[in-house]
């Protein structure tokens, strides 16, 4: 089974949120996704705010909603870094609510190029929770 996994750590900035063999890696980019394979070509790549699925060695799929981060392929060995990872059972529907509101409420009262960019941010951050939880209700 070696040939067809590689060693995957995922860091966000408070807790390691995954440590093991996977076969497939799907990370959020900022235009679109891309699929992280077994032998990939080593690269950096800059991860957007989105969803992320990982196949695990085992045939099940984790799903998680991660922030801006960053992910290094090395030698059949993948190293993710983000701000946040929540699997969907963590996401508090209202929680994300609100904060979808609150962000929607800022950006219209933004000032500057940098309190839109971060409000944009926030926002992101609060849909992409909701469209995962929505997925699993």
């Amino acid at each position: 089974m070696s040939g067809n996994t590689f060693f995957l750590s995922v860091f966000a900035s408070d807790k390691i949120f995954y440590k093991g063999k996977v076969q497939k890696l799907i990370i959020p980019l900022s235009d679109g996704e891309k699929a992280v394979l077994p032998h990939h070509e080593d690269m950096v790549i800059a991860i957007s705010i989105g969803e992320m699925r990982i196949l695990t060695e085992d045939d099940q799929w984790i799903e998680a909603v991660v922030g801006e981060g960053f992910v290094q392929i090395v030698n059949n060995r993948v190293t993710l870094l983000v701000a946040t990872a929540e699997k969907p059972e963590d996401i508090d529907r209202r929680r994300a609510e609100e904060a979808r509101e609150r962000a929607e409420e800022q950006l219209r009262q933004s000032k500057s190029i940098q309190e839109h960019s971060h409000f944009e941010a926030s926002l992101a951050r609060s849909l992409a929770r909701l469209r995962l939880k929505d997925k699993y209700k």
